[in-house]
């Protein structure tokens, strides 16, 4: 048996790694920088009588006692490494115990924040992202290696998608069709032309130009339609503008996405035209695929699942995390992107009658991740840079507040809606989205923003959420003042003109769950 037992013995682990690599020219030499970080050290006593004090991580340890240190490697590019699978001779089961120690501090430090802010009546989004900037690097120091604890982030990005996707619904965009597509089309497209000839004037890039105004263009849903429900509001003529035009907006997350690598390149015009093209015709094959299977497969396998787990929901909820992940997975091989890929698949289920159920499964892990994510996001915002540029940042937000304000009104008011609904559908409309920071963090990613710019666009971002609900506060006041006079019950008149456009039940508050 022992024959037997050393050959079937996995290749190399008696011998060394690093040297059969070498010699088979699968790496090269590279200077490397060695940083040994120890949890704890030990005092005079403790040395002296050999003694080490208790660690949580002692009880699994199975390797020698110097295993609790943690190494990093920095290359002459001053790239960073984390070390994660240390030299053992036989297959064991290791744990990297500073993945579970961050991600418990980044749980914990986002539930505070999250609990806080939700007394104080603000968004819980604002919380998740200033107790991430309070434990990162740019705070407190609790995190300082944050690679791990983004990566498993990530998968907030992917779970808030595949959530938006299954609510949404063509039905809902008919509702208020022309100036939710038409004019939430028309804002995009003017924010990113406003942003593109700024850039060009100031001497910047144009493709940075364009970035920022896809940035600008994306509202808070979440924020918006919270609001809207506590005031009531959601069926008012304002109410259904501002709705199908976030919906519209969410709807065009995606191809923003998409259109990421194309500003990321470094290519001239003409090859540039060249990969969206190239793009586009691949984004036209899988959603051409992609609605093909859902004709034929989607609700084939969800009836099968839902079958199977006619005594638990484990199998179905695994199915449709595995169904999301499948395709984001798909979407980003073909060059494409995992939030993409993730939004197609809650829309193929969407065209389902399991939709509900798929989101009511699915929901609990997607807050959980997005909670994860919106503190990893926060993570990079540094306290010191809010604080120096305090001044900068609240500049640029009330610029931000005002031209948004400004674009939303009128391209509302081209519609032929009265001044004071496109007034108040322009308020409603001018923060910067959460989903921005989705986009920030793919733009980073593709070093298409980077530096103080990042960090300015961060910046006014959660700014802008945090002043968002002591904007909505402001707008009785505003009434006041001869503007937006009997606001609220004049709507309830201008509504009698657009009975027929009410909106569907159930979606505000599949939105409202989001906060």
């Amino acid at each position: 048996m022992l024959p037997c037992f050393d050959f079937h013995c996995p290749k190399g682990a008696g011998e060394s790694s690093f040297n059969s690599t070498v010699a088979d020219k699968q790496a090269e030499l590279e200077t490397v920088a060695k940083i040994t970080h120890e949890k704890t050290k030990m005092n005079d006593t403790q040395e002296a009588n050999g003694t080490k004090p208790f660690q949580f991580q002692d009880v699994f340890s199975l390797e020698k006692e110097d295993s609790d240190d943690m190494t990093t490697l920095i290359d002459k590019k001053d790239n960073v490494f984390v070390m994660s699978n240390k030299k053992s001779k036989y297959p064991v089961l290791q744990v990297d115990f500073r993945l579970i120690s961050d991600l418990v501090v980044v749980i914990v430090s986002a539930a505070i924040g999250g609990i806080i802010f939700s007394c104080l009546g603000q968004p819980v989004i604002v919380g998740y992202l200033l107790a991430g900037s309070i434990i990162g690097p740019g705070g407190l120091k609790f995190i300082s290696e944050m690679v791990q604890v983004e990566t498993v982030a990530q998968f907030g990005v992917v779970f808030l998608l595949f959530a938006l996707g299954l609510e949404f619904s063509l039905s809902k965009l008919k509702v208020v069709g022309p100036v939710a597509v038409l004019g939430g089309l028309l804002q995009i497209v003017i924010l990113i032309f406003l942003s593109g000839i700024t850039a060009m004037l100031c001497g910047a890039k144009l493709s940075e130009g364009v970035f920022v105004g896809c940035f600008m263009s994306m509202s808070s849903t979440a924020v918006v339609v919270k609001f809207l429900v506590e005031r009531n509001s959601n069926n008012a003529l304002h109410g259904q503008v501002t709705i199908g035009t976030l919906i519209f907006q969410d709807c065009a997350v995606g191809l923003l996405f998409a259109l990421l690598p194309v500003l990321g390149g470094n290519s001239g015009i003409l090859r540039g035209m060249l990969s969206m093209g190239k793009l586009l015709l691949t984004l036209s094959i899988y959603l051409s695929v992609a609605s093909v299977l859902t004709w034929l497969f989607v609700p084939r396998l969800l009836k099968l699942m839902m079958q199977l787990s006619s005594q638990t929901n484990e199998l179905y909820q695994l199915a449709a995390v595995a169904f999301c992940l499948m395709s984001a997975w798909c979407s980003d091989k073909l060059g494409l992107s995992l939030e993409l890929g993730s939004f197609v698949a809650g829309v193929m289920i969407s065209t389902t009658e399991f939709a509900q159920h798929t989101l009511d499964q699915v929901e609990p892990i997607r807050n959980f991740f997005a909670a994860l994510f919106l503190a990893s996001i926060g993570m990079l915002i540094h306290v010191h840079f809010l604080w120096t540029h305090v001044d900068i940042l609240l500049a640029s937000v009330i610029v931000v507040v005002v031209v948004k304000t400004t674009v939303a009104a009128v391209i509302t008011k081209a519609f032929g809606y009265s001044l004071r609904t496109s007034l108040v559908v322009g308020v409603l409309l001018a923060q910067i989205g959460e989903f921005a920071f989705v986009l920030l963090g793919r733009a980073s990613n593709i070093h298409l923003i980077e530096g103080k710019m990042y960090l300015l666009l961060l910046g006014t971002t959660a700014l802008s959420l945090v002043t968002t609900p002591v904007l909505f506060k402001l707008i009785p006041a505003l009434m006041h003042l001869g503007i937006f006079m009997r606001w609220f019950s004049s709507e309830n008149g201008i509504n009698n003109e657009v009975k027929q456009k009410q909106q569907p039940s159930g979606y505000a508050s599949a939105m409202e769950r989001l906060t």
